[in-house]
């Protein structure tokens, strides 16, 4: 068994245009992942030419890190023992110790913000994605591994100001705001979001990774019910109002009632279908995996994407985004 982590780098800092259309952010996501793992194969089929003509073969080896980069330097001479640009893994790194493929290689080094931490205002977003069961212990661990993950690709800032959490089956969808806020009332599963809420995302907090705390696609009701079974309630819930047009009423006064803060959203609550996922990294995409039909040319294996981690990061005096970008992480075995 393997675990992938892929990343679109910063989508702000330039590059080929994302596409963005309304109440579709999974096609920011997509179309960024694409983009990132084009422009690092790209990249390195570059570096293997030039490690090719000084006479070094590409393989996979390990670092002292404990991360493989892909390239093996032989300096017997012997470079056409290995296709430099066979390989389908030469423009990752592969953690071997923790089993891990990084999709792209992601260069730490100038992972960074331009300016002090105190200048900004990062919010994080992590959706867990409905193909996995809603294993608690399982989904503390996505929660600590992604955020760890968003901390490290920001210079190794010590916190972010907002964690919203995004569960599988949730919607605000209806023919108007009062039917979505009650058909929201019955979706979802409250002990699962609840034994979540507290064992992953309140430590975060009381640990001081983060500063607030947030929902998505939380009604009238299921806010309700949340804020009278955890410790650490909820300052933020986000909703998607692209099917309704206002705020549901009751949810308005409950949200004032307890000092939540109603934001509205365009987001994907199944941001990365499993489809969606093998196309990006399938013969037609990335070509990562393995032709299904002949079992070659790639890693083989049943392909599970198990979250989703959204980090901006806001200029506060400016009000311009300096930094956004994903991570998702997936299981092949």
């Amino acid at each position: 068994m393997a675990k992938l982590i892929l990343s679109t780098g910063n989508i702000i800092s330039g590059g080929p245009s994302i596409v963005r259309k309304p109440g579709a952010s999974n096609l920011e996501l997509v179309n960024s992942l694409k983009v990132s793992f084009q422009d690092a194969q790209l990249d390195y089929a570059d570096e293997i030419e030039n490690l090719n003509a000084n006479g070094t073969t590409k393989t996979t080896t390990t670092t002292t890190n404990g991360t493989s980069n892909g390239v093996h330097e032989a300096t017997n001479g012997d470079s056409n023992t290995t296709d430099p640009v066979a390989g389908p893994l030469y423009w990752t790194a592969q953690d071997q110790k923790n089993n891990t493929i990084f999709v792209p290689r992601i260069d730490w080094e100038t992972a960074a913000l331009s300016e002090e931490r105190s200048q900004y205002d990062i919010t994080v977003k992590i959706f867990f994605l409905p193909t996995t069961t809603p294993d608690v212990s399982r989904r503390a661990q996505y929660t600590t591994e992604a955020m760890e993950l968003v901390l490290k690709e920001l210079g190794g800032i010590p916190d972010v100001d907002l964690l919203v959490v995004s569960f599988p089956g949730m919607s605000f969808d209806g023919d108007c705001e009062w039917e979505a806020d009650k058909l929201n009332a019955s979706q979802g599963d409250d002990e699962s979001e609840i034994a979540t809420w507290q064992a992953a995302v309140e430590e975060l907090h009381r640990q001081g990774l983060v500063k607030r705390l947030g929902i998505s696609e939380f009604g009238t009701e299921k806010l309700a019910r949340f804020i009278k079974r955890v410790a650490i309630p909820p300052a933020v819930d986000q909703i998607n109002l692209k099917n309704c047009c206002n705020v549901p009423p009751p949810l308005a006064t409950l949200a004032k009632e307890q000092n939540v803060e109603l934001l509205v959203h365009s987001d994907c609550t199944d941001i990365l279908p499993e489809g969606t996922l093998r196309e990006l990294l399938g013969p037609q995409g990335a070509r990562l995996l393995a032709d299904p039909a002949t079992g070659s040319g790639g890693l083989t294996g049943n392909l599970t994407p198990q979250w989703v981690i959204k980090y901006t990061a806001v200029v506060k005096n400016r009000g311009v985004i300096e930094n956004k970008g994903y991570f998702a992480g997936a299981e092949l075995n």
